[in-house]
């Protein structure tokens, strides 16, 4: 048994001193508070379990910072997504693996211990199936490998271009399956992640504007037990195409047409009217909730108020990957909501609560839903998923509880994070992935030849 002693952690009844871990088989096989570190104990900070990021498009991360510049016309998710498309087109397999491993370490570095990979990049730059139709999920898988983050893998089944089967435009040739098609990929994907400890995979119909009603149904059937992730009411215009499709806002239409409920995530869902909020919330799915891409894209504010107060559930995701942080992503979450209510403490609810932990704990049980992947909690059995903060930083100075997280997310400067672990294995050390200039310099590599 490897013991880990922190000087404080946040565990699943609440914050405790002097806590030893005892970790075996990548689980947390023991806990122990109120003592003073022995001798053989390696000595950390504050313990918090690791976040689970809902939401990634891990190849995006090569292009960030890239389309931050005003065009002829207004810049919207459109425009954005016409760049993404000029992106992708110079991506062979290795370079998605060296750039998904480059955004998988970020992810460590910044608190994420668990992805859920929307992988919707599936055929060779002419739009041709690869011989093995899951040779670009085993190059997500290798990623994971390479840089030991747990992977929930979700397939994407992406068909047309908008509502009602519309025909797919030429940049999204690299996406296209039919159901069979799809079913090879999903298939070879499970194949692709056999050897990963604690790997899922589910199935991501990519939104109502890409699959038909018949394929949204296929597609989900192929899920088995594994969870759904969609794409819903990310911008105005699908929610004004929708409309025009079905007489239904997308949220409503998915809500009346599909067997939503815990296993399902629904990705933005930014746009919704504040019935379709607590109908959602109902359904016990997840809202995964990416603020960080949303401001990025323009895309609005989620509706908050109503969804939480019908107790719904959320999680965070980094999406686009324009920025790999917990905190940042946390932050913009609760900010987005200040300025649009023009009040402080929004999602702490009433009463004295900590908005760092109302978010930690919310987004940690929320993500674990969404991505199938156990505890939400560092706690006897669990697997051993977890963050250290460096308590000694300038930032978290004589703070204790609460404060901790508090300071953490709307006051911290990098490197807060000082140690992260995946199921027992050390993957960042001093604020630094393990493998980081071998994935770095593969990275630069890439990049400098692909946008030469």
């Amino acid at each position: 048994m490897t013991p880990l002693w922190f000087r404080s952690a946040l565990l699943a009844h609440g914050w405790a001193e002097g806590v030893r871990l005892g970790i075996e088989n990548g689980r947390i096989a023991e806990i122990a508070t109120g003592i003073a570190p022995a001798h053989a104990d390696a000595r950390h900070g504050v313990a918090v379990a690791g976040m689970p990021n809902v939401h990634s498009h891990a190849f995006q991360r090569g292009m960030a910072g890239l389309t931050e510049v005003a065009g002829p016309a207004a810049d919207n998710f459109w425009t954005w997504r016409e760049a993404m498309y000029r992106f992708v087109d110079r991506l062979g397999p290795e370079d998605l693996e060296a750039i998904t491993a480059f955004a998988y370490a970020e992810m460590l570095e910044g608190g994420y211990t668990r992805v859920a990979e929307f992988h919707y990049l599936h055929h060779d730059p002419k739009g041709v199936p690869y011989a093995d139709p899951g040779e670009l999920a085993m190059r997500v898988a290798a990623a994971a490998s390479q840089t030991g983050i747990g992977l929930t893998l979700l397939p994407v089944l992406y068909a047309h271009g908008n509502f009602g089967g519309e025909p797919p435009g030429a940049g999204q040739r690299r996406f296209l399956n039919d159901i069979e098609g799809f079913r090879r990929v999903v298939e070879s994907s499970r194949r692709a992640v056999r050897n990963l400890e604690g790997a899922v995979v589910g199935v991501a119909p990519h939104s109502l504007r890409a699959v038909t009603p018949a394929e949204l149904e296929a597609a989900v059937a192929l899920a088995g037990s594994g969870p759904v992730h969609i794409h819903i009411a990310e911008q105005t215009r699908e929610v004004d195409s929708c409309l025009a499709w079905s007489g239904q806002r997308p949220v409503q239409w998915l809500l009346d047409h599909a067997p939503v409920g815990e296993r399902w995530c629904l990705v933005h869902a930014t746009h919704m009217t504040d019935e379709e909020a607590r109908r959602a919330a109902a359904t016990g799915a997840v809202a995964g909730l990416c603020p960080l891409t949303e401001a990025n894209l323009g895309d609005g504010v989620f509706p908050a108020g109503p969804y939480l107060a019908a107790a719904g559930a959320y999680g965070i995701g980094s999406d686009s990957n324009i920025l790999l942080d917990v905190a940042a992503e946390l932050r913009a979450l609760e900010y987005a909501q200040r300025l649009t209510l023009r009040r402080r403490n929004i999602l702490a609810g009433v009463g004295r609560q900590s908005t760092g932990r109302t978010l930690v704990e919310a987004a940690l049980a929320g993500g674990a839903q969404a991505l199938a992947s156990g505890a939400a909690a560092l706690s006897v059995g669990a697997e051993a998923d977890i963050v250290a903060l460096d308590a000694d930083h300038p930032s978290l100075v004589a703070r204790r509880g609460d404060a901790l997280l508090d300071s953490w997310i709307f006051a911290g400067r990098d490197p807060v994070i000082d140690s992260v672990w995946r199921r027992g294995v050390q993957v960042v050390s001093g604020g630094r992935h393990v493998r980081y200039e071998t994935i770095a310099s593969r990275y630069r590599e890439v990049l400098t030849r692909i946008l030469a």
